[in-house]
């Protein structure tokens, strides 16, 4: 996983350096607020906020306009790579595809290039991917550099193009990157391309890495264990077991690992060193296939050491504990069928945190999660279960937004009867507003209109000032007062009136400049006033629309999006009970291939304990056949040698009566020659 998120973040933060360059001055806070929900794995949210966003974006008359304009191909990759997250895999290629068809920076296109590829690459379409990777050009992200280079030899591994995998992989074996992953990949390109004993060396170096992240030890057990098994199979069982014996004993392939140890002990007629790994496995966890197995194989071992008796007994033992492995799942397979399963699975307390897989370790030990961590091994299950959990908690979205809507609805209703009784007062003042503004304004123009003619013919009698005004119309009104009298108006008076009205003629002809360039001054300033004007009116006129439309036409949206909301709960609902009736399929016939297994097992553990029984008896027969004939044996030398033994007896009395017969026959002799010297004395 951690693999996988540096990568993220790589293509990420070049993403956010891309469009900061562009334009470091503005901000999208609807679009970071997606990034947040990112941030919190909360992938869901992250991408409904950000395709919103995008969907209002294209639906403006001037998007360029938008804040969103300047992060538009980093919204577009962000939203396509956490639909890949979110496993939406299609919607992911479509929206990353986008991103390579549009004009962005290398880089940005580069990752993206990546990630499309990955996506083929997980759904098995080697040829999809083969033409994505190949597509990239340009430079690619530092970040991501080492793990482009392994995917495209991981595709080119997929597309049977080995020669050019172990190009690539032989370039970045030693980088630390990709400790791992690049030495095993080597290791497979060399066994495709038929260069079986470089497979078998890359195997080797990959099984003997260092390194203190459990993903590579993992991989590492892994390539020990290919590397075993491949030369069990090239029937060198002596080889095989030095690979199987590097393997960590508490890794997640230690069970294998001991098998196929012990496995290799009795290939290699050693079956007295299997007896230590067997033993070991065969006091683990029962549910799992390589203890299953090796239940039979331990007393196998026995066997070959002709401990029959011994044997048999650990057949009898694994002959009950399948007995016990069926009776579990058959109970499994019948809770799993009243909906159990589901019920235990999904808790909210084991999904608190993104660890949630984990956790399932913890339920209690029942018939329907009994076999549950086994079922959990496969990436199809994991995959299925994810998606029933997503399902799961979309429609506990779907339910909470139909509650958001009935508050929006009373929000709206308060709004409504706060702002009805406000606004006949607040509409009068607008209309005594809207005329004074269009009387002023009318005058404003007026006004402007007489300048720009008096450009063109200049009429200094427009520029005159008040007290101008004021004097000329009182002189004026004197001549007329005097015109309309029957008495003429005096010479002096007429004089000093045309005196007047030359001097108060005279400053507007000559100050006309002076007074036109003040009044263009003034109705420019008078501009500056009416723009204000206009602006408060403009804002006016948008509070009042604004407050109207805070409560009014939004009865129709929100019946059709309840509408929509029911649809949506109603569809969530017909997938979620397909989505757990296909994890129930799943498990029950996952679970009754174990049962077929284990009856398979349980049919050879009868036979071997028969066989082994017979053996035994034949063991003990032969044993008392054998006594017997020693008894028979015994009793044949003892009368041998009792027969010797007589004639050895007999032969020494003979002896004795012969030696006895002789010192008689010398005694006589004797007797005789003293007779015969006497008598010749005589």
């Amino acid at each position: 996983m951690s693999h996988r998120i540096i990568i993220f973040l790589s293509i990420f933060f070049s993403a956010i350096v891309y469009a900061e360059n562009k334009n470091t001055n503005n901000k999208d806070l609807f679009f970071n607020e997606g990034l947040y929900y990112a941030y919190q794995e909360q992938y869901f949210d992250a991408i409904s906020k950000i395709d919103a966003e995008l969907g209002q974006y294209y639906g403006l008359d001037e998007p360029e306009l938008n804040s969103l304009h300047f992060y538009l191909n980093h919204a577009e990759f962000s939203i396509g790579d956490f639909e890949l997250y979110y496993r939406m895999h299609n919607r992911a290629g479509r929206a990353i595809k986008s991103v390579l068809e549009g004009n962005v920076d290398d880089e940005i296109r580069n990752g993206a290039v990546y990630r499309l590829a990955k996506i083929y690459h997980q759904k098995q379409q080697p040829i999809n991917a083969l033409h994505t990777i190949e597509s990239s050009k340009g430079k690619i992200p530092d970040k991501i550099k080492y793990d482009f280079e392994l995917l495209k030899a991981q595709i080119y591994i997929s597309n049977g193009r080995f020669q050019d995998a172990i190009k690539i992989l032989s370039k970045i074996e030693n980088v630390s990157a990709v400790d791992g992953y690049a030495s095993y990949n080597l290791a497979i390109a060399y066994i495709g391309n038929n260069e079986i004993e470089k497979g078998i060396l890359q195997l080797d170096t990959a099984g003997q890495i260092s390194s203190s992240d459990k993903y590579v030890l993992g991989l590492r057990d892994k390539a020990n264990l290919v590397l075993g098994y491949k030369l069990m199979e090239n029937k060198q069982p002596y080889r095989a077991k030095k690979y199987f014996d590097r393997i960590r004993i508490n890794g997640p392939f230690s069970n294998k690992a001991l098998l196929g140890s012990g496995w290799a002990s009795v290939a290699d007629e050693v079956p007295k060193k299997a007896i230590v790994p067997w033993t070991i496995l065969s006091k683990r966890n029962v549910t799992d296939q390589s203890v299953q197995e090796v239940l039979l194989g331990l007393p196998f071992a026995y066997g070959k050491l002709e401990a029959h008796g011994r044997a048999a007994i650990l057949y009898g033992n694994a002959l009950e504990t399948y007995s016990k492995e069926l009776e579990r799942l058959d109970s499994s397979i019948k809770s799993i069928r009243e909906g159990k399963f589901l019920e235990a699975v999904v808790r909210e307390e084991s999904r608190q945190d993104k660890n949630w897989l984990i956790n399932l370790r913890n339920l209690p030990d029942t018939p329907e999660t009994h076999y549950l961590m086994t079922m959990l091994a496969s990436n199809d299950f994991q995959e299925s279960l994810k998606n029933y959990f997503d399902l799961d908690d979309l429609q506990k979205k779907v339910s909470s937004w139909d509650g958001y809507l009935d508050s929006y609805t009373e929000v709206i209703a308060q709004r409504q009867n706060y702002y009805t009784p406000i606004f006949p007062a607040m509409q009068e003042k607008f209309r005594l507003l809207d005329s004074r503004m269009k009387l002023r304004l009318e005058q404003r123009n007026k006004i402007s209109e007489r300048l720009n003619k008096m450009l063109i013919a200049p009429r200094p009698d427009y520029l005159a000032k008040v007290n101008e005004r004021i004097v000329l119309n009182n002189l004026y009104a004197i001549e007329k007062k005097y015109t309309t009298g029957k008495k003429p108006l005096p010479q002096s008076v007429q004089a000093r009136i045309n005196r007047l009205k030359g001097a108060i003629q005279w400053n507007i002809e000559t100050e006309y400049q002076e007074r036109f360039t003040q009044a263009d001054k003034n109705l420019r300033l008078l501009n500056t006033h009416v723009d204000k004007l206009d602006e408060n009116y403009r804002s006016f006129v948008r509070t009042r629309q604004a407050a109207t439309q805070s409560f009014m036409g939004y009865a129709d949206q929100i019946n059709q999006l309840k509408n929509r909301i029911r649809f949506a709960d109603e569809k969530i609902k017909l997938l979620l009970a397909r989505q757990g009736h296909m994890l129930e399929l799943m498990s029950i016939k996952e679970l009754s291939n174990r049962r077929k297994r284990i009856e398979e097992l349980q049919i050879k553990a009868r036979f071997s304990i028969a066989e082994s029984y017979d053996r035994a008896l034949k063991k003990q027969q032969n044993i008392e056949l054998e006594k017997d004939k020693a008894k028979a044996l015994l009793i044949q030398e003892a009368a041998e040698a009792e027969d010797i033994y007589q004639r050895a007896l007999k032969k020494q009395k003979l002896e004795q009566e012969k030696i006895q017969n002789n010192k008689e026959k010398l005694k006589a002799e004797e007797v005789q020659d003293k007779e015969e010297k006497n008598e010749g004395d005589k």
